[in-house]
Order: structure tokens, then sequence, then C-alpha cells
């Protein structure tokens, strides 16, 4: 029968502590993501009023570089025209009703 050695150390912690991010990088990273919504919100709030009345919770995906946008009743398919059209670029999915948002919070 072997012997367990004694000297084993469970692992406690981050498994890539070296990957942690540091605060300032987080508020950073933060902030950039709170800009990219609300370019992305001014598109919606001037396209929402003419959609809502056709396209009732349909999904929008918005690239604001170019302010250009994609409509679909499908979310698959909107993902994948969007993909298409803008390739690989940032972009906010959205859906066409009085919040912009899916689902009940």
């Amino acid at each position: 029968m072997t012997q367990l050695s004694s000297n084993h150390r469970p692992r406690r912690g981050r498994v890539f502590p070296e990957r942690q991010l540091s605060p300032e990088e987080k508020a950073q990273r933060k902030a950039e993501d709170e800009v990219f919504y609300q370019r992305c919100r001014v598109i919606f709030n001037q396209v929402q009023p003419e959609l809502i009345k056709d396209h009732y919770d349909w999904f929008i995906v918005i690239e604001p570089n170019s302010g250009d946008y994609i409509i679909d009743s499908d979310e698959t398919v909107a993902r994948q025209k969007a993909r298409d059209q803008f390739g690989d670029t940032l972009r906010l999915m959205m859906r066409i009703n009085e919040t912009g948002t899916c689902g009940r919070i």
C-alpha cells in the first residue's frame, strides 16, 4: 500500500491571480462601457418612436460608430445579420419597446 504525502496544500484563491484588474482599470472599463451605452441609447431614442408602431418587441442591434442598426423579430437572425453587416465591431442589442430591455427585472 502506498502512503499519501502529508505536504499537499490545497490551492486557494483565483486561478490566475496575475490577471486581476486593478481598481483603476475596472473603473476605466466601467466608464468606457457607460459611454458606449449612452452613444447607442441616443440612436435608440431617435428610432424607437417610429419603429415601436410596427415592430413592437423586435430586436435591434445598434452599431454606434456608423449610426446604423439592424432589426429582426428573431434574436439569432438579428445577431447573424449584424455580424454579416458590421463584422467584429462592438455593438449593442436592445428590444424595441418602451424601455429597450428584455424580460423583467
